[in-house]
């Protein structure tokens, strides 16, 4: 069996398209879902109908915010790649009420299963101005919850989530607010624009 001969590389394009898009709680960060025809998850493709771009990164379907597409392999990878250490920041809701102690760990760097990660800046806000989510976050009478600011320079599979459980804060709600200098500013969920 002779071997497969390798395709040339897509040309880069002389004008990349960068497209923002806001991602709504249960929406999958790709175009299809494979493996489950007449599956009633959403799809980039149910809100975005532009050939050839490709989501830089990935949020899980229970996160919400700041997903970045575009048609230039190159800097999708520059984007998504934690070696080039854009910073990614995310407004999180935790069960729990942050301490000085639990703040700190995450300044230093998480210790998690796959490896310690780097020092993320780490801070406690009011409550973001945001949109509802649908449907709405769990609440528990007998158990404060707060809001965090956090950033990072990787972006390991929920790494935001499992740094707020390993110092004791279950994430209730995360959305991802700043790519680098992209914000989700006057972005609705489900909508996007080109930049």
């Amino acid at each position: 069996m002779s071997p497969q001969p390798r395709r040339a590389p897509r040309p880069r394009p002389a004008r990349p398209r960068i497209v923002l898009f806001n991602k709504p709680y249960n929406c999958l960060s790709q175009f299809t879902d494979k493996g489950s025809e007449g599956s009633p998850r959403a799809t980039l493709s149910d809100f975005i109908d532009l050939p050839g771009v490709y989501p830089a990164g990935r949020l899980d379907k229970d996160s919400e915010g700041l997903l970045v597409l575009t048609d230039d392999g190159a800097l999708q990878a520059r984007i998504a790649s934690p070696k080039f250490k854009r910073e990614k920041s995310y407004l999180v809701q935790v069960e729990g009420t942050p301490g000085a102690e639990a703040l700190e760990a995450l300044r230093a760097g998480i210790a998690l299963k796959d490896g310690p990660t780097r020092p993320a800046a780490a801070r406690e806000i009011a409550a973001p101005d945001l949109w509802p989510r649908d449907p709405p976050v769990r609440f528990r009478k007998s158990v404060p919850d707060a809001w965090l600011e956090i950033t990072i320079t990787e972006g390991r599979n929920r790494q935001v989530r499992r740094m707020c459980a390993a110092v004791g804060l279950p994430c209730l709600r995360l959305v991802r607010w700043r790519i680098g200098d992209w914000t989700l500013d006057r972005l609705a969920p489900g909508e996007w624009r080109e930049v």
